[in-house]
């Protein structure tokens, strides 16, 4: 099913942090049709190191993301690689590639979607992880254009503890001494390898473990073989530059550090109109339920639903668990028809 992306040539865009990124570039890819009021699009952004062909377990004929009743749009994230990134950019060497941040992804999208696309309303937000953190974004920052929001194992913004896990997946990848500071010129290979085994520890629950999952859900013969043929089979083709150029994105996610809100974080929750579905996994070791229970009280429209799974913050993840992606299709299918 894996669609074709198109470009959205955004131009020079005056970032947060005070750059511009020259010549913006948005990656994405549609899912059906947009009906005569332009008023059915689902927004579905990338995840940390994701594509839109990984957002596409959620997408199709009898699923929440129902192409025949919807028009679905799929960003990519800048520093995804598809969309503007340091490796197809070779004006940014080296580890120079500007601070992007949600908001500046977000802004982005909602330009592609109005002046591009013509759209007219957002029907919902969706998104997983770092994506959920984007759906949040887009109902604090276009609270009278987005309907309903759905995120999933995601945050309104980074917790201090998230903040130093990733410092954990940054260190790994620099202390590579081929990495030579982001200019390097071929693949830090040790560094990624270093950085997918400081995420296998996190991306998956103890309980993952203790079932021992990876050898009876996911077929690997040993837990060595799910480390190199899942973790760092995933990491490897990622490039070093774009990684830390997302992991940056990330940790800087907070849907108030901006003009709207000043800082003020439960304002911008407070501001959020659409009717909101927030599920993280009860067993996420980085975006925990108690994070997202903060969240949902401080909201005018939302309701806290916990994923019920020992995948931890993988229970989201490219459909790769059949029950816990039920579970989610069938809580926004529920959202969607209210």
């Amino acid at each position: 099913m894996t669609q074709i992306c198109q470009i959205f040539a955004g131009g020079d865009v005056a970032l947060q942090d005070g750059t511009v990124l020259k010549d913006a570039r948005l990656a994405y890819t549609t899912y059906g049709k947009l009906n005569a009021a332009r008023d059915n699009a689902i927004v579905y952004p990338t995840f940390f190191c994701g594509t839109h062909a990984e957002n596409e377990w959620l997408i199709g004929e009898g699923r929440a993301l129902d192409p025949r009743k919807y028009y679905i749009v799929v960003p990519n994230m800048l520093g995804n690689g598809l969309s503007t990134s340091p490796s197809n950019r070779p004006d940014y060497e080296g580890g120079t590639f500007p601070a992007v941040s949600i908001y500046d992804n977000v802004q982005l999208q909602f330009r592609l979607l109005t002046e591009h696309l013509n759209i007219r309303r957002v029907t919902l937000a969706v998104g997983w992880s770092v994506g959920a953190q984007q759906a949040f974004h887009w109902g604090a920052l276009f609270p009278d254009f987005v309907e309903r929001v759905a995120p999933f194992c995601g945050s309104a913004r980074t917790s201090r503890h998230n903040f130093v896990f990733l410092e954990g997946v940054k260190a790994a990848l620099t202390a590579d001494q081929s990495f030579k500071a982001g200019a390097y010129l071929d693949p830090p290979l040790r560094g990624l390898r270093a950085v997918a085994r400081v995420y296998a520890g996190w991306g998956f629950s103890q309980g993952f473990y203790r079932a021992e999952c990876d050898l009876n859900d996911l077929g690997f013969p040993s837990l060595e073989a799910f480390i190199v043929g899942f973790w760092e089979a995933f990491f490897t083709k990622v490039d070093a530059n774009n990684l830390l150029a997302m992991l940056a994105t990330w940790q800087a996610a907070d849907i108030s550090d901006n003009s709207l809100y000043d800082g003020d974080f439960s304002l911008a929750l407070r501001s959020i109109k659409a009717r909101a579905l927030v599920m993280p996994c009860r067993t996420d070791l980085y975006f925990p339920p108690e994070d997202s229970e903060i969240e949902v009280g401080l909201m005018a429209n939302a309701e806290l639903k916990v994923i019920p799974s020992i995948w931890g913050h993988s229970a989201g993840a490219l459909g790769l668990n059949k029950t816990d992606a039920a579970f989610i299709d069938e809580a926004i299918k529920d959202l969607l028809n209210r």
